[in-house]
């Protein structure tokens, strides 16, 4: 096995990365201190990856939207009961999750970690697929994809999203749609298996208290020598209008909620894990509670105490989303244009800039200190072709001129969507 130990100068600590012989790349993290352990076994395969082949396939293969977390759900199963179960049996916590980009499944424990890295190891390397529980699995999936139809936070995203991307399929629920799950077989969850579940497509993130030869022995125990698959993924032409620039749906909510997103160039996963940085610096400059627009916003009823912002980045996509309630969307919608441009025109003011940044600095240095935080961020950073502190050297060298030539290429193309009171609600 190959190693190589990672250190960071700003803040003194190091992990350690390992190339195992079966593909997968193990991030390693042990932290004096700590009576608990975190573990995240996570695949590169997430809702965003409809079309694919592996190399040598003459074709793409389209599959169903939701497919990836359907199979998620799936994995927990086998012939002989679920690796809930299993995890009873050791005291871990257990859990997984779907995204646009990756699937990851975890456990936490204060006791037995070799015991219940076997067992995650195990259960994600061993599908049991079969005709009879597929087809049961969708109504479950069902259920839940109905629930989250009638969530007013959820639905104001996904219109937000639909809105802002013509053909990227990060416009699509994560769980798909009633329709499209319908159409998920065994055989299409095999064949998406065996495609992204090979531990070359994989990591394997490890933080907190546990001993680094004990958790190699258990991966070498478990997952044996291969060849690395190469992954074709069907790049996506997206243009860069908008889809629309405004959509409202009528939901029960009290007050109507709003995002407003805008569609940033993609320039790649590490570039746009970098430019992640900055335009959250550019949030809380624009729109942090400190700010005028903040204020003015407040102050005129216009919003309530909270005005929150987000950066969804992956490899081929990012923006940049602002949200909360109010009664007039579209007059927040106005101001916020209004403050950009001022912003844009008269530039960053110097004592603003350098409090965002220590700000900004402060909350990177805050996920350093929990093991599954820590687990998270060298996955995340991993997969973007970066290190561990490379977002923490980021937030701590950039500045004012970098930050003001972002805010003159991003935040230009926007669209506005608003989940209302039902017609008659409240009167």
């Amino acid at each position: 096995m190959k190693r190589e130990i990672v250190r960071s100068s700003r803040i003194q600590e190091e992990y350690t990365v390992v190339r195992h012989p079966s593909g997968l790349t193990i991030l390693l993290c042990p932290m004096e201190g700590f009576s608990s352990s975190y573990a995240m076994f996570t695949t590169k395969y997430g809702s965003v990856d409809t079309s694919f082949k592996r190399a040598g396939d003459k074709e793409f293969f389209e599959i169903p939207a939701g497919t990836a977390h359907y199979l998620e759900h799936k994995m927990f199963e086998s012939e002989d009961g679920d690796a809930f179960a299993r995890f009873a049996k050791t005291g871990a916590s257990a859990n997984a999750f779907t995204s646009f980009d990756k699937t990851a499944y975890l456990f936490a424990c204060s006791d037995q970690f070799e015991e219940s890295l076997e067992i995650l190891l195990d259960f994600v390397s061993t599908p049991y697929f079969t005709p009879e529980n597929v087809a049961k699995e969708q109504g479950i999936i069902g259920q839940e994809i109905r629930m989250y139809e009638d969530n007013a936070d959820w639905r104001v995203l996904f219109n937000l999203l639909e809105a802002l991307y013509i053909n990227h399929p990060v416009r699509i629920d994560v769980a798909g749609t009633v329709e499209s799950i319908s159409h998920i077989t065994d055989q299409v969850l095999y064949r998406c298996y065996n495609t992204f579940y090979h531990p070359s497509n994989m990591v394997l993130a490890i933080a907190g208290n546990f001993e680094t030869e004990k958790a190699l022995a258990v991966v070498d125990k478990v997952l044996k020598p291969g060849q690395n698959v190469e992954i074709i993924r069907k790049a996506v032409e997206e243009p860069q209008d908008l889809a629309k620039e405004y959509v409202e749906q009528n939901l029960p909510v009290a007050t109507p909620l709003f995002a407003i997103g805008f569609k940033n160039k993609s320039q790649g996963p590490r570039e746009n894990f970098e430019n992640m940085v900055l335009d959250e610096m550019l949030i809380d400059i624009i729109s942090g509670e400190t700010t005028p627009l903040y204020k003015g916003l407040y102050q005129d009823g216009l919003i309530n105490a909270g005005l929150s912002g987000e950066v969804m980045a992956s490899r081929d996509y990012i923006c940049t989303i602002f949200e909360g309630e109010s009664r007039a969307p579209k007059e927040v919608y106005r101001r916020l244009l209004k403050e950009i441009e001022r912003v844009r025109r008269e530039g960053i003011e110097e004592d603003l800039f350098r409090q965002v940044k220590k700000v900004t600095y402060g909350r990177y240095i805050g996920m350093y200190s929990k093991p599954e935080a820590i687990a998270s961020v060298m996955t995340n950073t991993y997969f973007a072709n970066m290190g561990l502190y490379d977002l923490l050297d980021v937030a701590a060298d950039v500045t004012k001129e970098q930050l003001e030539r972002r805010l003159q290429e991003t935040l230009a193309q926007g669209a506005l969507s608003v989940v209302c009171a039902q017609p008659g609600q409240g009167e």
